[in-house]
This record gives structure tokens, C-alpha cells and sequence, in this order.
């Protein structure tokens, strides 16, 4: 039996490249290699959705799902990276570190946030996808994806060595590289947005493809292309590729 999916936000985070005309950056998180789900793999900072972050949704939001998966793809980029997008003021690196470590001692991210006299400023991040795989047997995550901007003088990941083992920053098509030649481990719907996001010369690109499409539950399926048995996704998505041979596809 498939089990029911568990609400997960993703932080696709984006900076500057290096020099003019550069392409722009991507962060990649490394999750532990002992924990039991996706274990050593490349991902975008991210996880559940807790109640603590539905609890941070005012009364009359209109999408209140939508608001607690921004709420907690912020949150969960600050514990994993260190990394504070969409909160305002903006913080410093000195109060970004308190927040991460009140959080670390157990203090709600709501009452951290109110004691600093932040507030959540979710139209900093942007829609970009959600995707919700039906195959994995034990856990199975139906993952809002949301795409935000860091300045290049603040986006110095500090990883926490639990969850995360390693944080990169590298232009898209350098991951897609690094997976094809063995050096890194990414799944199907990582490697799916790394595509997509190889087509942007630029951050506003970026969010202008990301409004151009519309946002709905991705679950991949098996069927032939081209007489070879795939993994597919719907093809009106804005994703460039969107099959990939079952024996080369990795899921898990």
C-alpha cells in the first residue's frame, strides 16, 4: 500500500555566478549518509511541514498550505545551512546564528522570529513546483518547491552535521555534470530541476519561467518512450526533459 504523502517544502536557492555573464549559483545540501531517507544524496535545502508552521498561518490565509510550506522551507534553510531568506528586516549573520541556535534548544520558530521582531515576507519566495513520487515504500513527501535569491556577500552556507553533511554552491549544469560522471548522487526529481533550472541566465529569468507555468502535483509515471520503458512526467510543466530510461533513472 502506498502510504499517504507527508507535506515537505523545498528552498531552491539562487545567486550571482562569479563574473559578468556568469550563470547563476544553485545551493546543493548533502544529507547525512546514515540517515534512512535519501542518505548521501544531493538535494535543495528542505523537509516537513510541522505544526509549528501551520501555526504561523494567519486565520485568513488563502492558501494557509501553501503559507505553512513557505513558513517552513524558510525555517528549515536556516537549521540546515544557515540561511536567511524572506524575513524582514533582513537579518544579520550575528542574529541569523541566534535563531538557529534557539531553534537547535527547542524554541518555536514563531516565538524566535517575535523575540527579534522578524516577520515572514513569503512573496520573497516564488512557486516553482511540487512534486509528490509514489514509489518510495517507507516515506513518501509531497514537496512544494520555492525559488528565492541570497546576495552573494550572504550566502556562506554553515552546515549543521546532522542532517546536511555538505553544502556546494554550483551553477546548474556543473551538478548535472558532477551526478553523470559519479561524483555526487542525485535522484529523479533533482536531477528533473536541475534541467529546468539550467535553462536561466539569471535570477529573473528564473521567476519569470517559474510564473509562466502553473504549479501542480508532479507524480511521476512509468510508461515506453520510444519503445524503452521510462519514468515520465507531464510534458507541460516547463521541464526540457521529462523521460528518462527505468534502468538509468535513480529514485531512492
Amino acid at each position: 500500500m502506498i502510504p499517504d504523502p507527508i507535506p515537505a517544502a523545498t528552498l531552491i536557492l539562487m545567486r550571482e555566478g562569479t563574473e559578468r555573464d556568469a550563470l547563476p549559483e544553485i545551493l546543493m545540501v548533502e544529507r547525512g549518509a546514515a540517515l534512512a531517507f535519501l542518505g548521501g544524496a544531493m538535494v535543495f535545502p528542505g523537509g516537513r511541514v510541522d505544526p509549528g508552521d501551520h501555526g504561523m498561518v494567519p486565520a485568513d490565509a488563502v492558501d494557509p498550505d501553501d503559507r505553512a510550506a513557505r513558513i517552513a522551507a524558510i525555517r528549515e534553510t536556516i537549521e540546515e545551512v544557515g540561511l536567511a531568506v524572506g524575513l524582514m528586516p533582513h537579518p544579520d549573520e550575528i542574529t541569523v546564528a541566534d535563531l538557529r541556535a534557539d531553534m537547535a534548544r527547542g524554541q518555536s520558530f514563531a516565538a524566535a522570529l517575535a523575540e527579534r521582531r522578524l516577520r515572514i515576507e513569503e512573496p520573497a519566495l516564488t512557486p516553482f513546483a511540487r512534486w509528490c513520487p509514489e514509489h518510495v515504500p517507507v516515506r513518501r513527501f509531497d514537496a512544494r518547491f520555492y525559488l528565492a535569491e541570497i546576495p552573494r556577500h550572504a550566502s556562506t552556507p554553515i552546515i549543521d552535521g546532522g542532517e546536511t553533511a555538505a553544502a556546494r554552491w554550483m551553477t546548474a549544469q556543473a551538478a548535472l555534470s558532477a551526478a553523470d560522471r559519479g561524483d555526487i548522487h542525485i535522484i529523479f526529481p533533482t536531477r528533473r530541476t536541475l534541467e529546468r533550472l539550467a535553462q536561466y541566465r539569471d535570477f529573473p529569468s528564473a521567476m519569470a519561467d517559474a510564473r509562466a507555468w502553473p504549479v501542480r502535483r508532479i507524480v511521476p509515471f512509468q510508461a515506453e518512450r520510444n519503445g524503452v520503458p521510462s519514468i515520465c512526467i507531464p510534458d507541460d510543466m516547463g521541464y526540457p526533459i521529462t523521460s528518462e530510461p527505468v534502468t538509468a533513472a535513480r529514485r531512492g
